[in-house]
């Protein structure tokens, strides 16, 4: 999907550098030796490497709790800087708790998931990396997770374009999602904020695609004009 979107959007004349992360897809490195910082830095990298050769708006572009570390990443950025969020996470603790279910998934008809959930973070608090779903995580890289927010990252708004994608019809906003655009807005963001109607293709086993939410996305990059 990000390629797709990434191609659709560089067929309307934008300049699209879409990044792999330390430790993930082709890029250099091990999973389980990232950190956080390192990522902000990956993207530091990118926007150096941007600005280099444009001088447009800036728009940083996640998925899920890609959009915390855009959120985190511009606070360092000179430029007022826009956003692309594509169905973002709120709370980076909340995300880490929803990850650690999938660990405990695997034992619950045993009745072992308490057990695990307090060897995980047992491991964590002395040091050590834990496995879940085949990614090793680095207790640094757990910290720093847990400890983000989606906060509105400077007092010069931007604009922001929040897509949350949705099977269900007439599907609405959650009112943790409703609350922080609230926040965003208060900080002088202007947001677009569209319910889209599309599969979480994030979470398949099988490859899905969501048109609508290229559609979607291209529309309102039009709209900034």
């Amino acid at each position: 999907m990000a390629a797709l979107q990434a191609r659709a959007m560089a067929r309307i004349g934008y300049d699209v550098l879409q990044i792999d992360l330390l430790g993930c897809g082709d890029s250099s490195g091990d999973f389980a030796e990232a950190r956080w910082q390192d990522w902000e830095d990956d993207v530091h990298l990118a926007h150096r490497w941007l600005r280099a050769r444009s001088d447009a708006p800036v728009c940083l572009w996640g998925l899920r709790a890609g959009c915390l570390l855009a959120a985190s990443a511009a606070v360092k950025l000179k430029d007022t800087t826009n956003f692309i969020f594509w169905q973002p996470v709120v709370s980076g603790k909340q995300h880490w708790q929803q990850f650690m279910r999938l660990k405990m998934a695997s034992v619950l008809a045993a009745g072992q998931a308490k057990a695990v959930s307090d060897q995980l973070r047992q491991q964590l608090s002395t040091g050590q990396a834990v496995e879940i779903a085949g990614y090793t995580l680095a207790p640094a890289l757990v910290e720093s997770l847990e400890a983000a927010e989606l906060k509105p990252p400077g007092a010069i708004g931007g604009r922001t374009a929040w897509l949350e994608l949705s099977t269900r019809e007439g599907a609405t906003f959650s009112p943790v999602s409703t609350k922080c655009i609230g926040h965003w807005e208060a900080a002088a963001y202007k947001l677009d904020a569209r319910m889209v109607n599309g599969p979480g293709f994030w979470q398949t086993s099988e490859i899905e695609d969501a048109p609508a939410l290229i559609t979607a996305t291209l529309a309102v990059l039009e709209s900034w004009q």
